[in-house]
């Protein structure tokens, strides 16, 4: 079965109780199965979260979330995703980061989540938390 493959912004929104995702992201978060993500969303939910919102308690307890319901599926940088991601960045004009979640959902056969409708789901590149179309476990 695939993965849905969800980004940083799908954490981060399962947590922010001001978040107009919050609902979906958090079902997604805590139910869907199986679920992946990059080892890069980590970090990025630790920055956003941690530093940039000031609350390192949540952030910490919100990376435990995500290594522990990906396990297996934590992707880690290597030297073909970078490859991938670089030629994806370039082709659709996206950051590296938000490249390397396309690889990995390429490279995986799994579908990318995210609320970055801009540069992600605007271009065909991931779904939204609510057109998530996958079973929620328990």
């Amino acid at each position: 079965m695939s993965a849905l493959l969800l980004d940083a912004s799908i954490w981060v929104a399962a947590k922010d109780g001001e978040d107009p995702n919050r609902e979906v992201a958090s079902a997604l978060a805590l139910s869907a199965d199986p679920v992946a993500a990059l080892d890069l969303t980590v970090y990025e939910v630790a920055n956003v979260v941690g530093a940039r919102n000031r609350r390192p308690k949540e952030a910490a307890n919100l990376c435990r979330l995500i290594v522990g319901r990906c396990r297996d599926r934590l992707v880690a940088v290597d030297a073909e995703l970078i490859h991938k991601a670089i030629d994806v960045a370039a082709e659709f004009d996206l950051t590296a980061y938000d490249a390397a979640y396309v690889a990995a959902a390429r490279r995986h056969g799994w579908t990318l989540v995210s609320t970055d409708i801009a540069d992600l789901v605007s271009k065909g590149l991931a779904v939204t938390p609510d057109a998530a179309d996958y079973p929620l476990s328990g």
